[in-house]
């Protein structure tokens, strides 16, 4: 069965995620959402898209859309979502899922309520070296994990019509770059039972740089920045009892894995070729051909943990959103 694909924000990721559809036998891109029905029939020519839409509603409408990959500004995620859910689609949902836990909560609810399988787009878990990742883990490659660094951010030059500049698109470090690390450091450590964060506030009003200690019940620790104003070297490592395992930049979406145990390394591939987004995508299918409401590589439950430990990082750091 061939999935016709809406996509909703014809944006840079969006790019990625048609390029990722076009390496599936059982994908097509089939209807491109956006504000502008310019742009939205620009995207739709390009990948010969059968229909291109003004307007979010409209792509909600269509009957020939089996389901929709939101990628507008994550201020926009919860209510996009809950519209297309209404419309009753499936949706995969670019990460940051939204913009705290709460909207997250209801974005899950009316999805359960109405049976629809609902995910949220984070690639980076999908990828060949994550699947080895949680696979060493399984293994206790490296004995028990006992201390998590990650990190994610570069030197955007400041503009304040900028997205990661903008506090009404959901801008700053923490949402949309810190996001990586955080769920880096749920899959090795899961949910926090501590958080302690400083950050720098701009004179936009977003987080241009910050930093967290996330401590758990056992004594682990986790160490997780972010930054739009520094660059950061965008790697990750994974101390345990018995090893460490590293990951190169880019820690998001990386090509490979070290193991080290004593004066031995082993490096890992885990490359592949063409759009990386597609994983996400055969994922989701067969979460549809299944029945699924959700993805076991990133669960409902997991999202909202994800999205408490941000709210209280941002809380922290005094970072709010309009109409918080």
């Amino acid at each position: 069965m061939t999935i016709r694909w809406g996509i909703a924000g014809p944006g840079g990721i969006a790019v990625g995620f048609a390029n990722g559809l076009q390496l599936l036998d059982d994908a097509e891109i089939y209807a491109i959402g956006s504000r502008s029905v310019d742009r939205a029939r620009d995207f739709a020519a390009k990948y010969e898209a059968p229909a291109a839409y003004g307007s979010y509603e409209d792509l909600a409408a269509d009957p020939d859309v089996d389901a929709v990959y939101v990628a507008t500004p994550q201020s926009r995620h919860e209510q996009d979502t809950l519209m297309f859910l209404e419309a009753g689609k499936p949706v995969l949902c670019e990460k940051p899922f939204a913009l705290n836990q709460a909207q997250s909560q209801r974005m899950i609810d009316a999805a359960r309520e109405r049976g629809l399988l609902l995910v949220e787009a984070m690639w980076s878990r999908f990828l060949p070296a994550y699947r080895v990742l949680v696979d060493l883990l399984g293994e206790q490659a490296i004995g028990q994990p006992q201390l998590v660094e990650a990190d994610f951010g570069f030197h955007q030059p400041f503009d304040p019509d900028h997205r990661l500049y903008d506090p009404e698109r959901g801008g700053g470090g923490i949402l949309d770059l810190g996001v990586y690390p955080v769920q880096f450091a749920s899959l090795v450590l899961g949910t926090p039972t501590t958080v302690a964060a400083q950050g720098r506030i701009g004179e936009t009003g977003v987080d241009e740089q910050v930093a967290a200690v996330l401590g758990h019940a056992g004594g682990e620790l986790a160490v997780v920045k972010a930054a739009i104003a520094t660059n950061l070297g965008c790697t990750a490592r994974i101390a345990g009892t018995e090893g460490t395992i590293e990951i190169p930049a880019f820690m998001h979406c990386p090509g490979s894995l070290t193991v080290v145990r004593g004066f031995e390394r082993e490096e890992i591939d885990g490359s592949w070729e063409g759009d990386g987004l597609r994983f996400q995508v055969e994922e989701f299918h067969r979460c549809l051909a299944a029945g699924e409401l959700e993805s076991p590589v990133i669960s409902h439950a997991e999202t909202l943990s994800i999205m408490g430990t941000l709210d209280q990082i941002r809380d922290q750091i005094g970072m709010r959103f309009p109409g918080e």
